[in-house]
């Protein structure tokens, strides 16, 4: 401890007239301290005020260059001595040192540059300011293909400065992707994959970037994808792997890099690691499973990287996610649903799906959640029945297997993402299917609880669906029985509402279905269509120029059916409704315009 008050009085009182001598001495005796003590060692030297005569001692004359860097490296070790280094001024000489040939002045200065701006603003926007990364671009590409051992060091150093530097700075980080240090890095890992430390410092500088929208397209341009999947391939550390899936799930996101990671045979990888990790409990190994299998369903969300594993429904990697779905696993059952959701994004997916048998797979997996299931297991099967009820001809074929009284046992469900997906496929299924639009429609269980979810206020994913389905149920049976039981369930005011939803396709929905009920049921009808103020809604909806042609034509469909009841017939001709329909003739639509014709003349009968 004498020792080092000794040292720093020295160094303090002069730099100039001391010989390279006793100024080495000092600076090996604070190297000492730190390394017995680096915490309190660095309180002293924060003290004595010596920070700042290091400033005229990073000098790329000087022999004492190297140790001085190397002690500001140390003391930057502690958060606390961050700032203190800022404020002495000690980053413009460093960032000048950069420009120096000396291996060790440079190993030093990296280290020195990299600890002062971990995890510190004032540290990096210094750095920035001074113009330190270019430099450190430039050093990285100039020794990039060096590998000998001093050169790996040094990149090791200067990549790890760099991931301190943009850590969690978009800023910083668009600004080293625009010096172009991705191509750079990729090069550098394709050579160096050998060395398991400088690796890993591209492995953490990639997780860094890969966050950025602008970086994903760079990266698409260089052969990332199969330096990652090489790597991959000879990883027996979990942590090691942990490390490329942290890179690789960000990439994944862009559809040209889920394509040359499914060339490069990353799927093959990840059905390796399903395979090892299934049957196990060890957290490693329910860790792996997770990530690995997640990412096979990312991978699938491309279209051209999910139409690749399609193979025609022939491939063995769509036929091994389809071995998942039986699995005893929760983690693979899920994947596997949702990667047949990703499947079934086109018709003849769909189609070839259904023909083989998907579906009743999917229905026994639904039935193994029926009671306290997983919910997240249930979205997923469902999510995945809906998406394959899209093409007409599965529609049947789903409803014989069977596919809505399995949907119908989650009504029970509180959890709004499982109840929006059944009633999606519900919706799905009886598009253009009146038997099973009837029979779903009679169903006072089914109908009671759309009502209720029709008020699902603090969810709107439900609540529009909800009412989507009570106007299908209506669109497509065309049913009295029907239109009688969501009229005794109070379905009725749910279906006016929706007239003035903000989206075309939902306004259009419900106008149609008032004009069956109007058209086929008013008289059971009548006094909910009065309560709910229709008649006014609909004077609202003609008169607005901005409603939709389908609109306007569908509310005069509506009108010229509802004037068959009295109490409503009233209420029309106290609207002036004759003069705003008169002004639809020489509307520019010409189904518009023929329908005002027709809706005129029978208002005038009327009157």
């Amino acid at each position: 401890a004498d020792n080092l008050s000794e040292a720093l009085k020295k160094l303090k009182i002069t730099t100039t007239d001391s010989t390279t001598d006793s100024l080495e001495g000092c600076l090996d005796c604070l190297l000492q301290a730190l390394a017995q003590n680096n915490t309190e060692t660095s309180e002293k030297i924060q003290k004595s005020g010596v920070l700042q005569v290091f400033a005229s001692l990073l000098t790329p004359q000087s022999s004492c260059t190297a140790k001085v860097a190397n002690i500001i490296a140390e003391v930057a070790r502690n958060e606390f001595m961050r700032n203190p280094c800022v404020d002495a001024g000690l980053i413009p000489p460093l960032v000048q040192l950069l420009n120096c040939k000396d291996q060790e002045v440079l190993l030093q200065t990296g280290r020195a540059l990299g600890n002062i701006c971990y995890d510190s603003h004032e540290g990096r926007n210094a750095v920035d300011h001074a113009g330190g990364a270019h430099i450190v671009v430039d050093h990285i590409r100039s020794l990039c293909s060096k590998t000998d051992p001093a050169s790996e060091k040094l990149l090791t150093v200067f990549c790890g400065m760099l991931m301190n530097y943009s850590n969690e700075n978009d800023t910083l980080q668009s600004q080293l992707i625009n010096m172009g240090v991705i191509p750079t890095l990729v090069k550098l890992l394709g050579i160096h994959c050998q060395n398991a430390a400088l690796t890993e410092m591209c492995l953490v500088a990639f997780g860094n970037l890969a966050e950025l929208e602008s970086s994903k397209e760079q990266f698409a341009y260089t052969n990332i994808a199969e330096e990652l999947v090489k790597l991959f391939k000879k990883q027996i550390e979990h942590d090691k792997k942990e490390m490329i899936f942290e890179v690789l799930a960000p990439l994944a996101e862009n559809d040209v890099i889920k394509l040359q990671l499914v060339e490069a045979g990353l799927v093959e990888c990840l059905l390796e690691i399903v395979q090892k990790t299934v049957d196990s409990d060890k957290e490693d190994d329910v860790a792996e499973l997770k990530t690995a299998s997640d990412l096979m369903v990312l991978l699938l969300l491309g279209d051209e990287s999910m139409q690749k594993l399609f193979e025609g429904g022939k491939g063995s990697v769509f036929q091994r996610v389809l071995s998942w779905i039986p699995s005893n696993s929760h983690q693979l059952q899920l994947a596997g649903a949702l990667a047949i959701a990703n499947f079934a994004r086109n018709d003849g997916n769909c189609i070839h799906m259904v023909d083989n048998g998907i579906v009743q797979k999917l229905m026994d997996l639904l039935d193994r959640h029926v009671e306290d299931g997983n919910v997240t297991v249930q979205h997923a099967a469902l999510s995945a029945l809906r998406n394959l009820a899209i093409p007409v001809v599965n529609k049947a074929k789903m409803l014989s297997a069977g596919v809505a009284e399995a949907v119908l046992k989650f009504l029970r469900s509180e959890m709004p993402p499982v109840q929006f997906k059944l009633l999606g496929t519900l919706r799905m299924l009886i598009d253009a299917q009146a038997e099973a639009a009837e029979q779903l429609g009679k169903n006072m269980k089914l109908v009671e609880r759309l009502v209720e979810w029709c008020e699902a206020k603090d969810h709107a994913g439900v609540m529009g669906e909800s009412n989507r389905l009570l106007s299908a149920l209506i669109r497509h049976s065309k049913s009295k029985e029907v239109i009688r039981t969501i009229v005794q369930s109070g379905g009725i005011k749910h279906l006016v509402t929706m007239a003035t939803s903000e989206h075309v396709i939902m306004q259009n929905e419900a106008l149609v279905a008032l004009a069956l009920i109007a058209a086929l049921e008013l008289v059971t009808a009548e006094k909910d269509l009065e309560s709910t103020q229709l008649v006014q809604i609909l004077h609202r909806l003609l008169s607005d120029d901005r409603s939709a042609p389908e609109i306007k034509y569908n509310s005069m469909v509506l009108i010229c059916a509802l004037i068959g009841s009295e109490p409503l017939q009233k209420e029309v001709q106290s609207m002036a409704f004759l003069e705003v329909v008169s002004k639809l003739r020489s509307h520019e639509n010409k189904t518009v315009a023929q329908q005002a014709s027709l809706t005129e003349q029978r208002l005038a009968v009327e009157s």
